[in-house]
């Protein structure tokens, strides 16, 4: 196989085939990017993780606690969570990925990022459903039942465009407040989109939580020569 593509892993999985693969951008300088496909759809890529970062570097910069327990939901190629332990008020880490070879890329250090994840013992990551676990009236997130300080979430393509379409009772209301009860009073929420800011979404999150904020993140799209934007859901608790 040619050095400028390789295919690193192929799983089936209850969502659709995954696969990891590198390849060298030629078009780019020859930099290396890692991608990720679900079936037949591109899920993440290397190339692209301003936003990814953003939904932690923007929810906790909203927080005023000393000392921070977070959750991520969705490991993905570790960009947000590398971000949130860059905060150093990040005391705890819990990284909840649904796909078992997901996590596994990681601690076998198929992805360049990996080994930053799993080498910090702030950090545990939790194959687990993230939305059963955000449903759950216990605090499930961890096994002392605690409350966090902030839960950033990137899974699903925008509120609206999901992965699964069990996952759709999670932005409703009721799913809202049982998320919102695994959080300190003052605790953030931060969603990722890949969607402009969504009125009705904003408005239903402004049904459970205290403040609302949607903020566009812009960034450069080398593939396409232009710029990009996506979008930043902030909500905190009352």
């Amino acid at each position: 196989m040619s050095s400028d593509f390789e295919e690193l892993d192929y799983q089936q999985t209850p969502l659709g085939d995954l696969i990891l693969r590198r390849r060298r951008m030629l078009s780019l300088g020859g930099i290396e990017v890692y991608e990720v496909k679900l079936g037949d759809a591109f899920l993440m890529s290397s190339l692209f993780h301003t936003v990814e970062e953003a939904v932690a570097d923007l929810g906790l910069a909203a927080l005023s606690f000393s000392e921070l327990d977070v959750v991520v939901g969705g490991l993905g190629l570790g960009y947000t969570a590398v971000a949130a332990l860059q905060n150093p008020s990040v005391r705890s880490l819990v990284v909840v990925e649904a796909l078992a070879p997901v996590i596994d890329w990681h601690v076998r250090g198929l992805v360049p990022l990996g080994p930053r994840l799993t080498g910090d013992a702030r950090c545990r990551l939790l194959q687990a459903d993230f939305f059963a676990l955000a449903a759950a009236g216990e605090m499930s997130f961890d096994a002392s039942r605690r409350r966090f300080h902030a839960v950033l979430l990137d899974i699903d393509h925008s509120p609206r465009d999901l992965l699964h379409a069990r996952h759709a009772a999670f932005y409703e209301p009721m799913g809202l407040r049982s998320l919102a009860a695994h959080l300190h009073r003052g605790g953030v929420f931060a969603l990722w989109s890949d969607e402009a800011p969504d009125d009705a979404f904003l408005e239903t999150l402004d049904d459970v939580f205290a403040e609302v904020e949607a903020r566009v993140v812009p960034f450069q799209n080398p593939l396409l020569e232009c710029e990009s934007r996506s979008t930043v859901y902030m909500a905190r608790n009352p």
